[in-house]
């Protein structure tokens, strides 16, 4: 049975002309390796959505981060402008419409300014959260770039 936080992620992809198939897990993917395993990919395929926060804005970030890399807070504070900090879950739930574990790519009610970890570049297929820790979708690197609108960066 699909969610209807997968249903949005799947409606958004569509109306960004992108038909990528939703797949359902019987296992969560919450954490990366979760993730890995139940897909049967790399840790390194793994999108980790991660937002933040601009410390002077309050401006929303997403860092969409290779699944064996850690954000670097300091590189990502220069690209945005501004000193940044992790969000907290409410705040994460409040601007992208979803909760921390299943946070995709798209399908926010607000664009987000958005960096993309160039170690995803080197993969045939990536994989992001599609609403839920239960739902995955595989896209390309380069599309996934292209629905989000991010810029591909340095993040580790």
């Amino acid at each position: 049975m699909t969610s209807s936080s997968t249903r949005k992620v799947k409606e958004n992809m569509r109306a960004l002309g992108f038909a990528c198939e939703i797949l359902e897990l019987s296992e969560s993917a919450r954490t990366v390796p979760d993730a890995a395993r139940a897909i049967g990919c790399k840790l390194g395929q793994i999108v980790k959505s991660l937002i933040f926060k601009g410390q002077s804005t309050g401006k929303t970030i997403l860092a969409l981060v290779s699944g064996l890399n850690r954000a670097d807070e300091g590189k990502l504070s220069v690209l945005v402008g501004e000193p940044i900090g992790r969000a907290d879950p409410e705040f994460v739930r409040l601007v992208t419409g979803f909760a921390i574990g299943g946070v995709p790519p798209v399908g926010h009610p607000q664009p987000i300014e958005t960096y993309i970890d160039q170690d995803l570049m080197q993969y045939d297929t990536v994989w992001s959260a599609a609403g839920t820790p239960y739902a995955v979708f595989g896209s390309t690197p380069a599309d996934l770039a292209r629905m989000t609108g991010g810029k591909v960066v340095p993040l580790k």
